[in-house]
């Protein structure tokens, strides 16, 4: 963790020591859930604001641009559009934020479950109106349009030109080549008065680089009807040893062994309903009904395919809705671009026609929202020029609304050693707030093992890191697994021999491994007579020189460099001994080995039809796994509600690790039995009991290269990444990624990262069973008995 977190936490401590903001009863508000939380403060810009006297914002300027092959200056007159000017609360209002916060999810506290409102929540924990007038004074001052500021009292939404912000901010925007991409992105840290560095921690929007949607490509397939599974290309044996794209006889024959002559397993809605417990509840109407989820996203979807979906899957009847819009901010210019006005008709983006049907197969009385916001102009300039790009307005956009959802959905990402510490603290900042409104927020980890920036491309550049949108303390972190029955030769106990595709094939519960596609899967190793990983690659490199099969499409996981290890997060067994916010925090299918089992969608391109006669579009990726989740949670919340709760819970971390310390026990003493009774290799007939799938066996430890001669990639070695071999002519080092910075073993102790019983990077708490689930948070909640015996 970095040592800015230490300093910061010594500072709260010592304003908490000299100050009783936590025991005032008289707040800012005068709202008694804010009672002791909210306390008054004197504005903290004291001195006159001068841009002679300035001060550099650490972080403010990406360092890995050093690896950029070309820059040029931007032109002084390009518009930079809705920069977000974040504020930083005081270091105690900070403290009362995170103790209110704790206090809404603790059952025993007077401020259970009360949640606030966007302004409620500014006027308590943001900048103060006197600071915020000093800053918005000083932006006009500069020449800055001052577009909208948030009632959150944490953002500034403003305008300018590239020459504003380099006299402004004293730095200068240009345009750099990255990975033969052309960016924006600002030439060094920015400077601001002096005099406003109590209150300003930096700018969101001078660079362009923005996260990228965690799915995985979709497979156009063919359902064969007389063979029951859907036909796709595989490789084929053959291809002489040693040839490109050639690979071991022994992995085609396994792979088509696996599909019966090659074919693909895609999942319905039933599927994964029963695979996850949610068809008992669902019987007894518990769907999600009256629940909103908005799945934030970049781009649009053709409604229609909505309601192929449901129409198809059956799942019309249980009265879901579906709308898609673009959420304006609450006063001001509007920041938000429809997506359909760039491209002049409705795109269908693969993400946000995941996310909408794959939440609505898991709670299909829900309410669907796609709130799209796009990150560019008609002219293909951006509309808004921040990291998060479109999906951060959308976002921060409904959560500052009057109108705002029950759970939010995000399947984008991006590294924390690639985000700037602006946008890394606004994104904090927003998802803190959604907690203390009472928004469950669900974010997916990334599709590329121990490092989310490279989304199935092979990792040649960067060591661990986590996703930076998910690794706040406010939001559950969603991490991928795969089905391991057909590793395991158990098929057929686990899914019907003539499946329908409409109604799904699961018989029930299916045990579990970490979602890996790379030879680094140890679960496919040991299944496939290989006695370590390391020599399960060996072989496959042997037939596969030219590295044409090596990849890194595998779950994320990982420790965050910025944000601190929350309470809640300790208390169960194996949790890392670390002082970082770990990632994952629960997992749920996302794609397979060998790319055998994926989910069905259904497209504009490729539409859904009962007999599945046309081609159909498979996809996955943890872009599934969180809005799955969220699916879940709307379950909770209408299960919850039936019992007399509130509908909204906030957070549902806190709730999962106090429930999964009951099955796996704490993290010192003895563990109870249903730490062994809960792993997920024991199936559906002895998990049945539980909450929690335990994922115990493989890893997501991936693929990791470098040239043999580091002076190739500008003199940077690849770091972690445990070396195995080199390709004919020694000119690419192949490997495995592991904790060590630079390893010379590798194996359980320094993999990056193995599954374990109890908490892991590898699946977090791994998977759950809905049923099970509803009745345990039922009980955490002490809600009252039913009135009938539906549950």
């Amino acid at each position: 963790m970095k040592q800015r977190n230490f300093v910061l936490s010594v500072a709260i401590a010592a304003a908490l020591a000299s100050t009783p903001g936590l025991s005032l009863a008289q707040t800012a508000i005068g709202h008694p859930t804010l009672a002791g939380f909210g306390s008054a403060e004197a504005p903290r810009v004291t001195q006159t604001v001068s841009n002679t006297d300035m001060v550099t914002i650490p972080r403010s300027h990406l360092a890995f641009l050093a690896q950029a092959t070309a820059s040029t200056p931007l032109a002084d007159t390009t518009r930079m559009n809705h920069l977000q000017l974040v504020l930083k609360p005081s270091a105690l209002r900070q403290a009362q934020m995170e103790a209110l916060i704790t206090s809404q999810h603790n059952p025993k506290s007077a401020q259970f479950q009360k949640w606030l409102t966007p302004q409620q929540f500014g006027d308590a924990f943001g900048v103060t109106d006197g600071d915020i007038a000093t800053v918005t004074a000083w932006l006009t001052a500069q020449g800055f349009t001052v577009n909208n500021v948030y009632p959150n009292k944490t953002q500034i939404d403003f305008s300018g030109t590239a020459a504003q912000v380099r006299q402004a901010f004293h730095t200068q925007e240009n345009i750099y080549t990255f990975n033969q991409v052309k960016h924006l992105a600002n030439a060094r840290d920015i400077s601001i008065p002096a005099a406003l560095k109590q209150v300003v921690a930096g700018v969101m929007g001078l660079d362009d680089f923005q996260p990228q949607p965690l799915h995985k490509k979709p497979a156009i397939v063919q359902w064969d009807a007389s063979k029951k599974h859907f036909e796709a290309p595989r490789p084929v044996a053959g291809a002489k040893a040693g040839a490109p794209g050639a690979i071991d006889a022994k992995v085609i024959s396994q792979a088509i062994s696996w599909g019966g002559a090659g074919g693909w397993r895609g999942l319905a809605p039933n599927d994964l309903a029963t695979m996850y417990g949610v068809r008992t509840i669902r019987n007894n109407g518990v769907t999600g009904k009256g629940i909103t989820i908005a799945v934030v996203e970049a781009g649009d979807m053709v409604p229609a395919d909505w309601t192929n979906f449901v129409d198809v899957f059956n799942l019309a009847k249980y009265g879901g809705t579906f709308q898609q819009f673009n959420p304006a901010p609450p006063s001001g210019d509007n920041n938000c671009t429809d997506p359909n006005d760039i491209y002049g008709y409705t795109m269908d983006f693969d993400e946000t026609l995941l996310d909408a049907e794959w939440s609505t197969a898991i709670a299909p009385g829900a309410n669907i929202w796609v709130a799209s916001c796009s990150g560019y102009n008609a002219d293909y300039s951006p509309s808004t020029d921040n990291f998060f790009g479109g999906v951060f307005i959308a976002a921060t956009n409904l959560i500052n609304s009057g109108n705002r959802p029950d759970i939010i959905s995000v399947s984008y990402g991006y590294g924390e050693i690639a985000t700037g510490s602006a946008s890394k603290t606004a994104i904090d900042l927003m998802w803190a707030q959604a907690d203390a409104e009472g928004i469950s927020v669900f974010v997916s980890t990334g599709d590329s093992g121990s490092n989310p920036d490279f989304n199935g491309m092979i990792i040649d550049a960067a060591g661990l890191d986590a996703n930076a949108l998910a690794t706040s303390p406010h939001v559950t972190a969603v991490g991928g697994t795969d089905t391991a029955d057909v590793l395991d030769g158990t098929t057929s106990k686990y899914f019907a021999a003539t499946p329908s595709v409409v109604g799904g094939s699961a018989l029930s519960y299916v045990p579990e491994i970490p979602w890996n596609e790379s030879c680094g899967n140890g679960a496919a190793a040991k299944d496939w007579g290989f006695d370590s990983a390391v020599a399960f690659c060996q072989q496959w490199f042997k037939f596969d020189y030219s590295g044409y099969y090596s990849q890194s499409e595998a779950a994320s996981g990982g420790a965050s460099s910025v944000d601190a290890k929350p309470a809640w997060q300790r208390q169960v067994f194996n949790t890392a001994k670390d002082q970082s916010r770990d990632i994952p925090d629960v997992a749920l299918f996302a794609g397979s080995f060998f790319n055998y089992t994926w989910v069905i969608t259904c497209t504009s391109y490729y539409p859904c039809s009962p007999d599945f006669s046309g081609q159909t579009a498979l996809s996955g990726g943890t872009s599934l796994s969180a809005p799955m989740f969220a699916g879940i949670q709307a379950l909770m919340d209408q299960g919850l509600h039936a019992r007399g709760l509130p509908v909204d819970q906030g957070n549902a971390a806190p709730t999962l690790y106090a429930l999964a310390a009951q099955e796996y026990g704490g993290p010192a003493g003895p563990s109870p039995a249903s730490l062994a009774t809960c792993n997920s290799d024991n199936g559906a007939t002895g998990t049945k009991d539980c909450v929690f799938h335990n994922v115990t066996r493989g890893s997501i430890s991936s693929s990791c290269i470098q040239p043999a001669d580091p002076s190739y990639y500008n003199g940077q070695p690849t770091p972690n990444c445990y070396y195995y071999g080199t390709t004919p002519g020694g000119f690419i080092e192949v490997g495995l990624t592991t904790t060590d910075a630079a390893p010379t073993t590798y194996g359980v102790s320094n993999k990056a990262y193995p599954a374990q019983p109890g908490w892991s990077f590898a699946s977090g708490l791994g998977s759950v069973n809905a049923t099970n689930l509803l009745i345990a948070w039922r009980a955490f909640d002490h809600a009252p008995p039913a009135a009938s015996s539906a549950r």
